[in-house]
């Protein structure tokens, strides 16, 4: 039984902290891959990126495989997640061998942030090492396969897409090889991810079955939205994260090409995309059970295209399920809010 999301790669486990109340409205999301690692690999866009540990994913370096991804919120000071993450981790023996015993590893966590200062009212409020262990404890004690919480949870808890709420999703898909291709992604772009002109989401276009809102609807939802960007002048810092996993046998290199392309996704659900007030960031995850078929070399395309249409469906998703907010931190009208569920 799949659940639709990055989940459904065997072994990936995925764990949220949300921080909201007391001025918070922020969080930390964790991808936890099964025990050994997955191959990984990342490709950052954007003119304002906020990572750690991603120079040891390039291919030309030494790792080779990841214990855990962590996006977060909090700007790069919650970056600090990670440590709570490589804390846990190590308590369990998992990372990177570096001496004579059991004991002696360094657990490499790639991590990425996205802006959601001050979007609860108290700009000191972000995620820390605190913050970072609780959602890999959460991972961890989840069931194998478990379904994944969306919208304003974990790092999509402060997200916003432009004046409008954003948040985590998640999609899946088993390819015809037997191979499954998955995202999870944190949508909180500066650009926009509706037709000024109709409403519909840009990611429903792509998808082939969009549903256009009223006209009426819609002159209403554009009238509220540019009262609320008003109110948010000067125009925010974002960033949309993305972890792509498959259960491929993939190399490091063949890993940062899927982290590419599935950059393609963010470019279909989000317009524009990739600007000087973003720092998109796509992360790859390898778990190297299934072997791509030698008699077939066009399988890592099937794989490449399958990412971005995974991340595209998640974009569409985080969107669909994140709530309205309305607090001191400011304003931001949910898409349900504003066009009503289909």
């Amino acid at each position: 039984m799949t659940v639709d999301a990055l989940t459904d790669v065997a072994g990936i486990r995925v764990g949220h902290a949300t921080l909201t109340g007391d001025g918070r409205l922020t969080g930390t999301t964790v991808v936890l891959a099964p025990e050994g690692g997955a191959v990984a690999a990342v490709d950052v866009r954007g003119g304002g990126p906020g990572t750690k540990e991603t120079d040891a994913l390039d291919p030309r370096n030494v790792v080779q495989r990841v214990e855990a991804i962590v996006l977060t919120g909090g700007s790069a000071y919650g970056l600090d997640a990670a440590s709570g993450v490589m804390e846990w981790l190590e308590e369990q023996g998992r990372g990177v061998r570096v001496g004579p015993q059991p004991a002696h590893v360094v657990p490499v966590v790639p991590a990425a942030c996205v802006f959601d200062l001050g979007r609860g009212g108290d700009f000191r409020a972000r995620p820390g090492a605190a913050t970072g262990r609780a959602a890999v404890e959460a991972a961890a004690a989840n069931a194998p396969g478990a379904r994944v919480p969306e919208g304003c949870v974990g790092a999509g808890t402060g997200a916003a897409v432009g004046p409008m709420k954003g948040g985590v999703g998640s999609a899946s898909v088993l390819l015809d090889s037997g191979i499954t291709v998955a995202a999870l992604v944190v949508a909180n772009a500066a650009g926009s991810v509706t037709d000024p002109e109709t409403g519909v989401l840009y990611g429903e276009l792509f998808q082939g079955r969009a549903e256009y809102p009223h006209a009426s609807v819609h002159e209403a939802a554009r009238r509220r939205l540019a009262e609320t960007a008003a109110h948010h002048a000067p125009p925010p810092l974002n960033t949309t994260l993305a972890v792509v996993a498959t259960d491929a046998d993939l190399s490091k290199a063949q890993a940062q090409k899927l982290a590419g392309t599935a950059h393609d996704g963010i470019a279909r659900a989000v317009r524009p995309v990739h600007l000087l007030n973003d720092g998109d960031t796509v992360f790859a995850m390898a778990t190297g059970a299934r072997r791509l078929d030698p008699g077939h070399p066009l399988a890592l395309n099937d794989i490449l295209a399958a990412g971005a249409d995974m991340v595209t469906r998640a974009i569409v998703r985080a969107v669909r399920a994140a709530e309205s907010v309305d607090g001191p931190g400011g304003v931001w009208p949910s898409y349900e809010e504003l066009y009503g569920r289909r």
